[in-house]
């Protein structure tokens, strides 16, 4: 069985989930090399159920031709992520082979500043945006600008990170990973990559987002079932790798007995290698590393023997996004969530898979 044909929900119908499913984008050709975001596209591996689903109808919003008109994009946080820097580019590529002018894509960031996201959107419906794809910063505050969007009938996609707010309401719909089940897929590695026994720190995410309460929660409630897995630390790192190579030097001078790390995003995880290494002992070895995202660095580590395992979360969303806005403007329903498929990569797949990496 795979991880997909594992995740589809019972009672969920398959003809729902073949609808929103895309074929793959074609890999890299030279699979140490290929450039970022060309790998496969997030591709739908359920579709949760919550009534019938949003229609163009129901929204009382107006039929358009995705071709023509602007649409707009807004990014949450700077592009030196390699997920953040993957994402645009997916986004972009997509737009482009739909034949969108550049002119009529509006792209813009929000540099982790959530007024400045607020600003952006209203910024991009001001300049006559038809439709939007947006990648929250927050799951909360956000409304400001939902409301803007839905006074001028302009429907939202989320991608990402979920929002507060109510799908087919203030915005059409999420589409994004089971952060939940990431976590427990990398509490699943953890478990294995030291034979059950740990003292593991957890790098948290940012505060404020449904990405970090899912990943601990989900990795949580997996490991408080293995009784030679203990928790001794959890930490901020603010999904950023400096943050992360800060925190972990920290954790690994008052818990000198560390075995193991718990990173929430893979640019947290490397500072946390770099720490390890600069404190003298060996990452992936004295102490154990799993996290969670599937950049080309992290994989690469991988192959290298100074990390453990990376469950992956796809942020090629714009083949995904862009097919669902044109089923809802088609007059199909639109479910309020659309969970993607990840992949994972470990010792055993991590140099056959590198391409996949981003």
């Amino acid at each position: 069985m795979t991880a997909t044909e594992r995740r589809v929900p019972v009672g969920v119908a398959v003809t729902a989930v073949l609808a929103l499913t895309l074929t793959a984008c074609a890999k890299g050709e030279d699979g140490s090399s290929a450039a970022v975001g060309t790998g496969p596209a997030a591709t739908a591996a359920s579709v949760q159920p919550g009534g019938a689903g949003c229609t163009l109808a129901q929204t009382g919003y107006t039929k358009m031709d995705l071709r023509s008109a602007k649409i707009g994009f807004s990014q949450s946080e700077k592009e030196a992520n390699p997920f953040r820097i993957a994402e645009t580019q997916s986004i972009k590529e997509e737009a482009a082979k739909l034949g969108v002018p550049a002119a009529n894509l509006l792209v813009t960031n929000a540099q982790s500043d959530l007024n400045k996201q607020v600003s952006d959107i209203k910024s991009m419906l001001d300049q006559g945006a038809r439709a939007l794809i947006v990648a929250p910063l927050n799951s909360d505050g956000l409304q400001p600008a939902l409301d803007a969007a839905k006074a001028k009938k302009v429907p939202v996609i989320t991608i990402d990170r979920k929002v507060t707010s109510k799908p087919c309401t203030d915005y059409l719909t999420f589409i994004g990973s089971d952060f939940v089940r990431q976590g427990e897929r990398a509490a699943d590695q953890m478990i294995r990559v030291t034979g059950g026994t740990a003292k593991v720190a957890i790098l948290l995410g940012s505060s404020g987002n449904n990405v970090t309460t899912d990943r601990t929660k989900g990795f949580k409630d997996k490991v408080a079932g293995s009784s030679g897995i203990s928790i001794v630390a959890e930490q901020t790192g603010e999904f950023d790798r400096s943050k992360g190579q800060t925190v972990m030097e920290q954790l690994l001078q008052s818990h000198p007995d560390l075995t193991a790390v718990y990173a929430e995003n893979d640019e947290m995880g490397i500072g946390a290698v770099n720490a390890i290494k600069a404190a003298g002992k060996k990452p992936g070895e004295d102490i154990k590393i799993v996290s969670i995202d599937g950049t080309r660095n992290a994989v690469k580590l991988i192959t290298e023997g100074s990390y453990n395992a990376v469950v992956e979360s796809n942020p090629r969303f714009g083949q995904l996004a862009f097919q669902t806005l044109q089923r809802f403007l088609d007059g199909q329903p639109i479910p309020p969530n659309v969970i993607i498929s990840d992949d994972e990569y470990d010792e055993t797949n991590a140099a056959s898979k590198l391409a996949n990496s981003y």
